[in-house]
């Protein structure tokens, strides 16, 4: 199995594509027929998306939790606190390896991990 789509609704998806785009996303704008102006970009060979919240939301969803593991981590993160993020875990060593939690303008929680240059 793979992840092909994941796709995240947003109060303001211009003002989270920017943040997003600080982990390395290249978002492009796109619109499926008819459907609502959003992001999109491909990690790997996921489509990562940010859509306008759907007709009667009223908030983005808080609960929702990603991973990224990120080059130039101490770079990325100094960054996304620029956006609007707050460090919720500060840096340190984890049982899967140096990482700290950010939340995002709207609150959801993202697990940023150091990439490691081992081979293994």
């Amino acid at each position: 199995m793979q992840l092909k789509l994941l796709v995240i609704r947003s109060a303001n998806p211009t003002q989270l594509a920017q943040f997003y785009s600080q982990l390395g996303c290249n978002f492009e704008q796109h619109r499926h027929g008819k459907g609502p102006l959003h992001y999109s970009c491909t990690i790997e060979q996921t489509v990562l998306e940010i859509y306008p919240l759907a007709k009667g939301q009223e908030a983005a969803d808080p609960n929702l939790r990603l991973g990224f593991e990120i080059e130039e981590f101490d770079t990325v993160l100094e960054k996304l606190v620029e956006q609007g993020g707050r460090i919720t875990q500060a840096p340190g060593e984890s049982e899967f390896g140096w990482m700290c939690v950010v939340e995002d303008p709207e609150r959801r929680k993202l697990e940023l991990y150091k990439r490691s240059n081992k081979k293994g």
